[in-house]
């Protein structure tokens, strides 16, 4: 791929994407959208999906970045319909729908049926992440999605590999596939772990921001080699680390977690606009490649596809949710409230992404005798049809499911007052400490700089009380939002001060720097990301 034309594809991507915040839609639809298009715009040149660049070098940062802002402890309180959706519902989606395109689709081998299976099954964790945010899902069904679709693509993956191997007749067996499951994802937590706690204690000890940074946008990438090394899971291992790194995030020097926020951030509005404008301009790609099968009969086995795959994501999840909990009492008070209403949406949520696209073109061409490996062109048609149609049908009518549905938002006052009873906590543990340090005459400070401290002290008391409190009936701000209004205008004043003396040569470009960074850090504080 020439330069200019990666350039193009990431600007245009990332301009896409930057619409999209300005619409209801969700920006993968609006960017799969786009590629379809654009496959077909004169001057466009073609953009095909390589899987050894997408698995060992798109994969690791996304999983990674989506693991990061998971919560391990919201992942371990529902480690059960996790596990039963990140690893029974994809061996299950792998074997039930492989089963049924063998028998509607009377040209496919089962081998390569179960291919497809084992391609299709994943949920995109990209695609989940993203539609989740937008929509404003219960916290729960959003904790669901984002630990399913984190772990299941190393299901997937392995499946892949037994159903490929079966089918180009290297002798793989059944239960050779289930041991080989079982080291892999073994492999990949051990990996982890093993990793995790040493890379920790480095992000602590470094203290300079440049190097940490860089160490952190290292970290997906060795995860997944050092894993994959030993054929074992890169997936589960860069979960496992990020998981991990995020719940200790605390302990890394502050002027490093801002960098990083900042820089994931840019990193994951880049790599998720690529991928799902890449998915729609394989178009041409695939339907090049269909061959001997016409396309009116390869939309109908596409149709036929999409349905069975909706299909057994809810045969699968219904009982999921509701059996283990009619035969565990402990399950019952554990989680109280079940309605039939959250298995629907986590069903009707399944979108698949670019993971299934990576794996399909990874197929292989020919099989272990030299003859072309049975049906290809069919699977990735089928497996691009089946990407695009969960997308847009499910993405489209996600939305209106969960109005129709009623299902309870978020109650904002009541997190608001959760936030300021955490602040007011802090502020006093912060007085206490305060207090315990002034004591010593090695602290000693003068009146006013003491008041200071405890004035910035009570500011943050008070700031999320005052979010609660009345509202300004000319701005309909309430007080907090109007001081930060105001805070924001007065360093803006101060900033074009700095630069108009910068401007006179009254000071030189590295004190303007100094002084304006200053004024960014008091900015971000007097900033809140709404």
């Amino acid at each position: 791929m020439e330069a200019l034309s990666l350039v193009g594809l990431v600007a245009a991507s990332a301009a896409v994407a930057g619409a999209a915040r300005r619409t209801p839609v969700p920006a993968p639809l609006l960017l799969v959208t786009a590629g379809l298009l654009a496959a077909y715009v004169p001057g466009v040149p073609e953009y095909a999906l390589d899987p050894h660049i997408v698995l060992p070098l798109i994969l690791p940062p996304l999983l990674h970045t989506a693991a990061l802002e998971s919560s391990y402890l919201d992942l371990r309180a529902n480690i059960r319909p996790v596990a039963l959706l990140s690893f029974g519902y994809t061996l299950f989606a792998t074997l039930a729908v492989g089963w049924l395109a063998y028998l509607l689709i009377p040209q496919l081998p089962l081998t390569a049926a179960l291919v497809l299976g084992a391609v299709i099954a994943p949920p995109d964790a990209v695609a989940a992440t993203a539609i989740a945010r937008k929509l404003g899902l219960p916290h729960r069904i959003t904790t669901i999605l984002q630990g399913e679709s984190l772990i299941n693509d190393a299901t997937a993956i392995t499946a892949y590999r037994v159903a490929v191997a079966a089918a180009v007749g290297e002798g793989a067996s059944w239960l050779g596939g289930l041991g080989e499951f079982a080291v892999a994802a073994v492999g990949g937590v051990a990996v982890g772990l093993l990793l995790m706690v040493p890379i920790h204690w480095l992000r602590t000890r470094l203290k300079e921001p440049l190097l940490q940074n860089t160490l952190s946008l290292l970290i997906p990438f060795a995860a997944y080699a050092a894993a994959e090394q030993v054929h074992a899971s890169g997936v589960l291992a860069v979960v496992v680390v990020a998981l991990y790194l995020g719940h200790r995030a605390w302990q890394v020097d502050f002027a490093t977690r801002l960098q990083e926020a900042a820089v994931w951030k840019m990193v994951a509005f880049l790599l998720e606009s690529v991928v799902f404008a890449l998915i729609g301009l394989q178009l041409p790609y695939v339907l090049r490649g269909l061959g001997d099968y016409g396309v009116a009969q390869a939309l109908a086995y596409a149709v036929g596809i999409f349905v069975l795959v909706v299909a057994v994501r809810f045969l699968w999840v219904f009982p999921a949710t509701f059996l283990p909990r009619r035969l565990s009492a402990r399950i019952r008070a554990r989680e109280p409230g079940v309605t039939w209403k959250a298995p629907l949406i986590v069903g009707w949520a399944g979108m698949r992404g670019v993971v299934s696209l990576a794996i399909a073109f990874s197929i292989p061409l020919t099989t272990a005798s030299g003859a072309p490996f049975p049906s290809r062109n069919l699977v990735l048609f089928l497996t691009f049809t089946t990407v695009i149609g969960t997308l847009v049908v499910q993405g489209l009518t996600l939305p209106a499911l969960i109005r129709a549905l009623r299902l309870p938002r978020p109650d904002a006052y009541a997190q608001t007052l959760a936030e300021a009873e955490a602040q007011n906590e802090a502020s006093e543990a912060a007085d206490r400490r305060l207090d315990a340090l002034l004591t010593d005459e090695r602290n000693a400070l003068p009146g006013p700089l003491e008041d200071r401290l405890r004035t910035v002290m009570e500011r943050r008391r008070n700031s999320v009380w005052e979010r609660l409190g009345s509202v300004n009936e000319h701005t309909g701000e309430s007080a907090d939002e109007t001081y930060r209004r105001l805070a924001r205008e007065m360093i803006g004043a101060e900033r074009a001060v700095f630069v108009r003396l910068r401007d006179e040569r009254r000071i030189d470009d590295e004190m303007m720097r100094a002084l304006l960074f200053r004024l960014d850090l008091e900015e971000a504080a007097a900033y809140r990301d709404d």
